[in-house]
């Protein structure tokens, strides 16, 4: 069965709570090449900030998802394609893990199951946010995270692993021993991807990669310049 994300090799993530490039639009993040839009943020999303991106977006043909990380993230509108729900496998909080979760299912009567995802996060930069806000144990080798996604994906049928470095550029040999581990979850890559080396690097071993800070520092045509990267080690691989 084919899933949503399957044919995904980048992924822009907006974070409602930072502000698009000066002269920059919504039309010209969807028209930027990435294959959907995923829209979070750790800190400061309010339901105002987060229907500002929806409704900015939705209008634009492209899959439009929300990761629901806190309860103020959680919006139903037209045109969102789905949710993708974060559950941090090496929080040391387990409100991060399946505590913020219940709290949305238990207040939310429109969760829509069809159209709803986790994805098993492995938080790995110490001096995160979300490191922080989770207490995630970043101290972990190539060895445990391949363990953590053979957990995700074994033990909690979880469809999508994604290793977030969240700021700074990964081992590329950590996110290659997860992809290892893993049958057929999707491994998603986040952090650090900046230009066309960094998304064409860690390409080779994710299956997706995302880009987030980018587009509110530096604007469209630098994550253009990763969808190619990340599009190139894709038709590499395809083609080896």
């Amino acid at each position: 069965m084919q899933r949503p994300w399957d044919d995904w090799d980048h992924i822009l993530k907006v974070d409602p709570d930072k502000d698009l490039v000066d002269g920059e639009t919504f039309e010209d993040i969807a028209e930027c090449g990435t294959d959907a839009i995923e829209v979070g943020g750790t800190t400061g999303v309010t339901e105002e900030k987060m229907r500002w991106v929806i409704d900015g977006c939705a209008e634009y043909d492209i899959p439009l998802y929300i990761e629901p990380s806190n309860l103020t993230n959680v919006v139903h509108a037209d045109g969102v394609d789905g949710y993708l729900v974060p559950e941090v496998l090496n929080a040391g909080d387990v409100a991060w893990l399946t505590g913020m979760q219940k709290e949305w299912v238990r207040l939310d009567d429109d969760i829509d199951w069809e159209r709803t995802y986790t994805e098993g996060y492995v938080v790995l930069n110490p001096e995160s946010s979300a490191a922080i806000y989770t207490e995630a144990n970043c101290d972990l080798d190539a060895d445990d995270v391949a363990a953590y996604a053979e957990v995700g994906e074994q033990m909690l049928g979880q469809e999508i692993i994604y290793t977030e470095y969240s700021g700074t550029f990964g081992d590329p040999e950590v996110v290659a021993a997860a992809a290892d581990a893993l049958e057929e979850a999707a491994l998603f890559y986040g952090g650090g991807i900046h230009d066309y080396d960094s998304a064409n690097t860690m390409a080779q071993y994710a299956d997706t990669v995302i880009v987030g800070d980018l587009v509110h520092d530096e604007g469209v045509d630098a994550v253009a310049e990763t969808v190619e990267g990340a599009k190139d080690a894709t038709a590499a691989t395809l083609t080896d």
